[in-house]
């Protein structure tokens, strides 16, 4: 009875007090996980720096000076260092924090953009195969058998050599190639839940097929579509970085982080660090990617929502 008193009152009794909101859990194992608030930090803070590449960088990314040519970082010494140019300039004197800057831009959007299209594809065919079964079932794993007896790096290669490379080609074939871990977990996750009492009841309910894939398995599976999508995010960054380093992804003069590497490799022994630059880019943008993906995972675990 007090407690009914309480709550017309509009008072918490003692159990809302000790008990924590769902809110308040969430943003308890949020802030709880270390690695997820670093590469969240990390990762925004790469994010801001190509959003704003333009207002930030100290100079135009393919503004070419000779004179100024292999100005070594500022933590070197020599009569060259200046802080107008704080990570120094390449063999073409440009301005080598700039086109870090510019750099990130790239990446970011060729790993965003080929972790879309191979979502969307690995997404439909593994849901699809693992919400009906039987022949669907098959048909989905003859092609990701296919899918997975093709070494990835060197049908990309293959291909971007007799298309031709471009900004557009390879984000289209990276995504045409790395679905693969899409389409297993997707399938898997909904094989799980297909037969639980919520989609039974919507089929009982006489929903239809899309509306309970949309309503009911996607927002069921969304936590490890996030994961894989961090994950893929991370594959695709790192194929760029690989093929352009190859000279069959971005084309110069872009300032691709993965072409700024191959562009120093002649270097490597007299300025180490113009592949250094970029080399480190390249391992703290996936090492971000990863860490947010794997505190996703933690946060949104069942085991871990208590």
């Amino acid at each position: 009875m007090a407690n009914v008193s309480l709550a017309r009152a509009g008072i918490p009794t003692a159990e809302e007090i000790l008990e924590p909101s769902p809110g308040a859990m969430l943003r308890r194992r949020i802030f709880g996980n270390i690695g997820l608030l670093f590469g969240a930090v990390v990762l925004l803070t790469i994010v801001f720096m190509a959003l704003f590449a333009g207002v930030i960088s100290p100079g135009d990314p393919y503004d070419q000076v000779l004179s100024r040519k292999l100005i070594p970082p500022i933590w070197h010494d020599g009569p060259k260092v200046t802080w107008e140019h704080p990570l120094g300039t390449d063999a073409l004197g440009r301005d080598y924090l700039t086109r870090l800057f510019y750099g990130a831009r790239i990446s970011l959007f060729i790993g965003f953009a080929a972790m879309l299209i191979s979502g969307v594809i690995g997404t439909t065919l593994g849901v699809l195969a693992g919400y009906f079964g039987g022949r669907v079932d098959m048909v989905v794993n003859f092609i990701l058998t296919t899918r997975l007896s093709l070494p990835v790096v060197l049908v990309a290669l293959a291909v971007v050599s007799l298309i031709g490379s471009s900004l557009t080609v390879v984000i289209w074939v990276l995504g045409l190639l790395i679905w693969d871990r899409f389409a297993v977990v997707m399938r898997s996750a909904t094989q799980q839940i297909r037969n639980l009492e919520f989609v039974s009841a919507a089929q009982a309910l006489g929903c239809s097929t899309p509306r309970i894939i949309l309503s009911e398995i996607i927002p069921n599976i969304a936590n490890h579509l996030i994961v894989v999508a961090t994950l893929e995010m991370a594959h695709a960054i790192l194929l760029e970085a690989a093929l352009s380093f190859l000279g069959l992804g971005v084309q110069p003069p872009e300032p691709s982080w993965g072409l700024m590497v191959a562009e120093a490799k002649g270097l490597i022994f007299f300025d180490s660090w113009l592949i250094g630059i970029p080399g480190a880019a390249i391992f703290i943008l996936v090492l971000s990617i990863n860490l947010v993906g794997d505190g996703i995972r933690d946060v949104t675990a069942p085991e871990n929502r208590n």
